[in-house]
Parts: structure tokens; sequence; C-alpha cells
């Protein structure tokens, strides 16, 4: 792997990928029908807690508020990449800085459809072109105040936070558990089993010998933050060699599956922890629930903090609530609010926003 001690001017680029989806499309919605009745009839898979839920795949317009804040916040960043199943955002403005992305150029086409975030983004290293150092989010994640590259590359790598939320227990995989939890334990039986192997000097299979685990890493089990994710691509190619099981694993869902492990938002980030690749840094930074009872306050708390936060996530936990719900005009207003000047990728403003309405949403 290259060190960007010896990076070219061209390494120094930092890319942004980005996932997202219309859940509203007709055709994608029929087609997620379809495939649901597939996996039922088949009967051999268990979807993961909130893995086929509405707020999974709802676009509360926050692409549109995360690309405000990326130009905002770090307008030096690399060319964008947007990651969809054939779809575009009505409002996104043909730019020679943004590349549409879709699923079957990625993914091969006996793996289609696939309506798993973690399985789409175990591909989005093989984006052709893609920077060495890039970001990848979320379209529910926002950075939240000037971006300093030192505070999320570091030579040798680079970093991660953990959310606030309780540890996970030291467990076997739980059907009724989330995400986030079965993943931190899936990713660190597979580190305990290599470290074993380690140990015993058993080789790996493939034709490139396996890096060395720090001896002094002990696993974590706390979760990691919904944050923008730093990473290296090369890393992500040696991965995919060395953990072919879990890539295999994951790249195998059409909706995410309890027992699959999230490679790029867990697994690459604790192995990089293990291996000496990623160090842990906090950030400020700030979560929001949408669909908790107090989403009014921590919408409010976190317009006081915008700007003084390092990145902020508004997560739709809404889950199946109806398109007319309060809760989800309460996100857009609030962003709205916050983010209100538009971008250059943008070529008319959303129907419900008008510009003379957002000084005075701020007075």
């Amino acid at each position: 792997m290259r060190h960007l001690l010896s990076a070219t001017p061209d390494d120094l680029t930092v890319d942004i990928v980005y996932l997202w989806v219309d859940g509203q499309d007709v055709g994608w919605r029929a087609k997620r029908r379809h495939a649901l009745r597939q996996l039922s009839a088949d009967g051999s898979d268990a979807i993961a807690m909130f893995g086929n839920v509405e707020g999974r795949f709802r676009d509360n317009d926050e692409l549109l508020y995360s690309l405000r804040a990326l130009e905002k916040f770090f307008p030096d960043h690399g060319h964008i990449y947007l990651v969809t199943d054939g779809q575009t955002p009505d409002w996104l403005k043909a730019s020679d800085r943004v590349t549409l992305v879709d699923h079957r150029e990625l993914i091969p086409a006996a793996s289609l459809p696939t309506f798993d975030s973690s399985n789409i983004e175990s591909y989005i290293h093989r984006i052709p072109g893609l920077s060495e150092r890039y970001f990848y989010f979320n379209d529910d994640v926002f950075f939240g105040a000037p971006v300093n590259l030192d505070d999320w590359f570091w030579p040798g790598g680079f970093y991660v936070t953990w959310s606030d939320d309780p540890e996970v227990s030291d467990d076997v995989l739980q059907t009724d558990a989330t995400a986030p939890e079965n993943a931190c334990r899936l990713s660190n039986q597979w580190l305990t089993n290599k470290a074993a192997c380690q140990m015993l000097s058993v080789t790996s299979n493939t034709a490139k010998p396996m890096r060395a685990m720090d001896p002094l890493y002990r696993n974590t089990f706390r979760t990691f933050a919904h944050s923008p994710r730093p990473m290296l691509k090369s890393l992500l190619w040696e991965l995919e060699e060395e953990a072919v099981e879990l890539f295999d694993g994951v790249r195998s869902t059409v909706f995410r599956i309890w027992d699959k492990p999230t490679i790029v938002s867990d697994f690459v980030l604790r192995w990089a922890l293990a291996h000496g690749l990623a160090r842990v840094k906090n950030y400020r930074h700030r979560y929001v629930s949408t669909g908790d009872l107090n989403q009014a306050t921590e919408l409010k708390l976190l317009a006081q903090q915008f700007g003084s936060l390092d990145f902020f996530c508004v997560n739709d936990t809404t889950d199946d609530a109806h398109a007319d719900d309060p809760r989800l005009e309460n996100v857009r207003a609030s962003l709205r609010r916050m983010l209100f000047n538009p971008s250059e990728f943008e070529n008319r403003l959303p129907a419900e926003v008008s510009v003379e309405a957002c000084p005075a949403a701020l007075a």
C-alpha cells in the first residue's frame, strides 16, 4: 500500500461518494415488492431489524442539503460520485464535477437488484477514477464545520470515531439486534479468529500474505458513529482479497440480513484499527433520530450548534410514517433554515422551498 507521505498531487485529491435512493419512485417500488415476494417464498433468509422499513429508503431531500453542506464546509473536495439504482434527483444539475454511477456498473447482474446499502457500499472502491483517499457518505450525514483534511486523514491512514451508544455485548449474533450491533460482533469475531491464526503461524490461502495485526490490539464492542467515512481505496482492494468470505456474505443479500456483515461502515474501520491504519478521534458531532419523541428538541439543539459541529446525522427513524407526517416536514424545515444557500449542483430549488422564506426563517 502506498503511504500518503510519498503521495503525488493527484493522490491528494479527496473525492466524495454518496449512496442515494428515491424510495417513492413507482418503478423502483415495484421492483422492491417483487424482490420481497421472491425472498419470502424462498424463506431461507431473515431480514434484519429495520432492514425493509420506509425510513430506510425515503428521500427527504437530505442529499440536496448534504451537498450544500459539502460546498459550504469543504469547497476543495474532489469529484462527487452518486451511486444509485438508475435514478437521478430531479433537482440535480448536470456538472463535470458529478458522476452518476448506476448499480449495474459496479455490481454483477446476477446479484441485482439489491436494496441493502451494506451490499452496495462493498463495491464503491471499484468506481473507475476514484481517488485513493475519499469520503463515503450516506445522504443523511453532513459536514457541520469547515473541513481540515488533517482532522480526517493522517500520513499512514485515517481517523474513526465512536457513537454515543452503549457498548454491545460480547455475544453471538442476535436476530433481534440492530445492524450496527451485529456488525460489531461479527467484525470482532473475524478479528479474534485472525489473531488466533496469527499466533499459530497459520498462513492464508491467498497469494498475498495477510498483514500482521497489532499484538497490543484488543477488541472493542463500541459501535461507530454515523459520520463521513474517510477511506483508502487501496485498503478496500486489500481487504477484498483477505476477507473474501465477508465480502461474499454481504454481496449475497437482497435486503439487509441479520447475520451478514457490514463491510465499509464497521469491518473496514475495525480492521484498520487492529492493523494500525486507523486511529480513534473525538469529533464534535450530533445524531438526531427523527422518530424519537424529542425530535423537535434535538433539531433545535442541532440548529444552535450548527457551524461548530464537525459533522451531524439526521437519521430517518420514522420508519413507516406517511408522506404527510409532520415529523418529516420538521426535518426539511430544519435543514432548510441551516443550509438555505443553493449549491452549484442544483438546477432549481425543491417546490416547497422559496428563497424569500429562508432568511426570515433564521430571524
